[in-house]
């Protein structure tokens, strides 16, 4: 059977490929402190809000939700333990519901990204709506923590056509929702690059993709723990053999279980045996790389570029 896509004119499936591409790629010859690897943890702190999104009033998921902030307790141990810290994407609403948990994690010098409102989904909204709820998250963020986000992660991945213009709009440093690199690079949007830099995430890994549950949707967790140890040692082991990025993102209310969270001790035991490893924010990636592109020193074209 012919697909409508099919009969689209060369310039409506050009168009559509060219609304955002990976531009320039930035890998430094060595990262901050002469590491040979950079490593940066991530959370996305949904909590209740992916029930809430959907106007759904389930208990049983709600709950579920709040088991993110024992998730977060879990995770804030090994990250103290190890002296290390990580980003934390964080809805407006999740904020508002766990404000102390946000305070905790600013004041032990993690950082607190936005993840959307009430964890919507962005392609979904009408451009204004999209605008107005990600300058309340923003708002919201620095009334609670202190600190206005300086990075964004789009809930579930989702971004429309405006969303990256918008983020570029607030004077956001970086986004990380897009995955066509495994490195920092250049946002291009309709031809013209973004002042903000791509800190590219990747279903691969991504723990919900392994272990999320969806009761009515037949969706259940399909690897054991220790292969998506293995899978995401892998992925570090390969990043640091090339001098890249490894970006790790994680559910509190998905790995903060008591038979998964110690994967995250052991990636971060694992890297420590590697050496040169730079632990760094999402944050202190995106100031890294800009100094960076200021003295001229890591500037690449990219093979994805046509």
């Amino acid at each position: 059977m012919t697909t409508s896509a099919s009969r689209w004119e060369d310039e409506t499936w050009s168009g559509l490929v060219q609304r955002a591409r990976v531009g320039r790629t930035f890998r430094p010859a060595r990262w901050q402190g002469g590491a040979r690897c950079a490593v940066a943890l991530s959370f996305d702190s949904d909590h209740e809000t992916n029930e809430l999104r959907d106007g759904g009033g389930s208990l049983s998921r709600l709950c579920w939700g709040q088991y993110g902030a024992l998730g977060v307790e879990r995770i804030r141990s090994i990250l103290q333990r190890h002296a290390v810290p990580a980003t934390f994407f964080v809805p407006g609403v999740t904020a508002r519901l766990h404000p102390d948990e946000q305070r905790g994690l600013v004041a032990e010098g993690h950082e607190v990204g936005m993840h959307g409102w009430i964890h919507e989904v962005a392609s979904s909204l009408a451009p204004e709506e999209e605008r107005a709820l990600m300058l309340r998250s923003a708002d919201t963020l620095e009334r609670i923590t202190g600190r206005r986000p300086v990075g964004m992660r789009a809930p579930s991945f989702e971004i429309s056509r405006e969303t990256l213009l918008i983020a570029e709009e607030m004077g956001l440093a970086y986004d990380a929702s897009l995955m066509g690199h495994d490195d920092p690079h250049e946002i291009v949007v309709d031809g013209r690059a973004l002042s903000l830099i791509e800190i590219p995430a990747a279903w691969v890994r991504d723990d919900g993709a392994y272990l999320w549950i969806e009761r009515f949707n037949a969706l259940r967790p399909y690897t054991p723990p220790t292969d998506i140890l293995d899978i995401f040692r892998r992925e570090l082991d390969a990043a640091h053999q090339e001098g890249g990025l490894f970006q790790l993102l994680m559910h509190p209310h998905v790995i903060g279980y008591r038979s998964r969270i110690w994967i995250l001790d052991e990636i971060i035991r694992h890297a420590k045996s590697l050496g040169d490893i730079w632990f760094a924010t999402h944050e202190d990636i995106a100031q890294f790389i800009v100094a960076e592109k200021g003295r001229e020193v890591l500037d690449r074209p990219s093979r994805h570029m046509t």
